[in-house]
């Protein structure tokens, strides 16, 4: 095998083309592996710890690429290769016209500009945010690993020129109808969402179109806005900002674990709300019923229903709905009782989506007698002492930064997932594997079709081995959709998976078929 370099001085691509590019380059069986990079401290400590980093590539600066390719031949090919598929990209992404080079040029090019996306590496992402900020458009910070310091100035100047600062880690937003980052093709409606969770507002605003309403708008505000550090700076303008859209006649307010003494702030804040407000915090101790215009909810599930019901003009019941649509699992629960080994007795949740991982967290504490890990746990007690290795029932964020610095978030590549799967089913004490399936402008082209083909294949070794493991599923997404709700669903179904309504149902439905009668 050789290893070869080559170092592109002063040239900026956006991570996600520079994982996909290296994705695609691996594909070939003459290479064994191949990284597009930039040149951080960071990015090269990366590199040498999967023995790629070479003579050429410690001498790169920050604005500089690196391409490395370890392959049998050829490398110079692929280098060459991996050039072609970045000019490609910004050659598409153009229609054959020169792009602006910086924050500023695209605001000289187009004056009318009001709102930016911003995906860069985080170590430049607080940068360009404070550029875009400065120039007075509103700004998606797309990007992670901005530091929580340049987080809390970022949105103090937002607030001070009246801009909304959406991030950092913001996957999802819906402005007036357009998806941004990670989106779903939502319907138009009345329901105003504020998510301090990407996958949180993807799985709420298409539960949301299922149950027959829509949303007006949707902003993300970034994970860590509701922490103590931060406040909530960007959840309460955003909510203060939706109170004043004549458009927004219910809100839906989403997070994952909060602290509490801004969850109290918060609820002082929406006490008052003069329009019809559904409160989902993950983990937190809230009262079980609400008053007034205030609604309190547990999952996400339960707060798009709420939502929806709300946005209809009726007073949901949302435990009668729930329970009449999980009736409907009765018969596929006992087909499977008696099916499992004595010995497999643990659920193991793989999850692309944080906010699904807390949710099935929120489930499983309710329904499970024993403690649930995680890499991203509800309760610090329950850390997984390695995310790598899964003990007793475990819920997996896959995309936490430990897995995602310099290789693709899992809604984008599936094959960190796969490999997750095929060893969670060589343990002989799994019984239950759940994965969430996310769809939607900017994820993976067709995720049900990797995932559901991993499925099939280990299916098939199972049976050989006279084991069976119950591959639980729920897919996140609508018919309108690149990927198509309908057609994922089928495709997951068609290798033996089990296709849920919704992650929640799924998480309960991963219990159920472990309890033993």
């Amino acid at each position: 095998m050789e290893i070869k370099t080559r170092v592109l001085k002063n040239q900026y691509y956006d991570s996600v083309a520079l994982m996909l590019a290296a994705k695609q380059l691996r594909e070939h069986p003459e290479v064994a592996d191949a990284a597009l990079i930039m040149g951080t401290e960071v990015n090269k400590e990366l590199l040498d710890q999967g023995g790629l980093l070479t003579r050429e590539a410690r001498s790169a600066q920050p604005n500089d690429l690196i391409i490395t390719v370890k392959c049998r031949t050829d490398a110079e090919n692929y280098l060459d290769e991996a050039q072609s598929l970045l000019t490609k990209k910004m050659r598409d992404m153009g229609s054959g016209t020169a792009l602006p080079q910086t924050v500023r040029s695209a605001m000289r090019v187009n004056p009318d500009l009001n709102l930016a996306v911003i995906s860069v590496a985080g170590s430049y992402a607080a940068r360009e945010a404070r550029e875009v900020l400065a120039g007075g458009l509103h700004a998606l910070l797309f990007s992670d690993n901005v530091l929580l310091e340049d987080e809390i100035a970022l949105k103090k100047l937002a607030l001070q020129r009246n801009l909304l600062l959406m991030g950092p880690g913001a996957g999802t937003a819906i402005i007036n109808g357009v998806g941004l980052g990670f989106a779903n093709a939502v319907a138009r409606g009345s329901i105003g969402i504020v998510s301090a969770a990407g996958t949180g507002l993807q799985e709420v605003s298409t539960l949301i179109c299922k149950r027959g309403a829509g949303v007006s708008q949707g902003i993300g505000t970034g994970g860590r806005d509701l922490s103590r550090d931060v406040g909530g700076l960007m959840f309460f303008t955003a909510i203060d900002a939706l109170q004043a859209d004549p458009q927004t006649e219910i809100l839906a307010l989403i997070s994952k674990p909060p602290d509490a003494e801004v969850t109290k702030a918060l609820i002082d804040r929406i006490k008052s709300s003069k329009k019809k407000t559904v409160l989902c915090l993950l983990g937190a101790d809230l009262p079980e019923k609400g008053s007034g215009n205030l609604f309190f909810t547990r999952t996400l599930e339960e707060c798009a229903y709420t939502a929806a019901a709300l946005a209809k003009g009726k007073l949901p019941d949302i435990e009668k709905l729930i329970k009449k649509e999980d009736e409907q699992l009765h018969a596929l629960i006992k087909q499977w009782k008696g099916k499992f080994a004595d010995h497999q007795c643990f659920v193991r949740g793989l999850f692309s989506g944080g906010t699904l991982c807390y949710e099935a967290q929120v489930i499983w504490k309710d329904l499970l007698d024993s403690l649930v890990y995680s890499n991203a746990p509800l309760e610090k007690k329950d850390l997984l002492k390695d995310s790598n290795r899964s003990q007793g029932h475990s819920a997996v964020d896959l995309g936490e930064e430990e897995f995602t610095i310099g290789r693709p978030h899992p809604m984008i590549d599936n094959d960190l997932r796969v490999q997750r799967l095929r060893q969670e089913a060589a343990d002989p004490e799994t019984a239950v594997i759940l994965l969430d399936v996310v769809i939607g402008f900017g994820a993976h082209p067709d995720p049900a079709a990797e995932l559901g083909e991993a499925i099939k294949q280990l299916s098939i070794g199972l049976e050989k081995k006279m084991r069976h493991i119950a591959f639980v599923t729920s897919v996140t997404g609508t018919e309108e959709d690149p990927q198509g709700l309908s057609r994922c669903q089928k495709l997951l179904q068609d290798a033996g998976a089990i296709v849920c309504a919704s992650n929640a149902q799924a998480a309960r439905l991963a219990v159920a078929l472990i309890e033993r009668q």
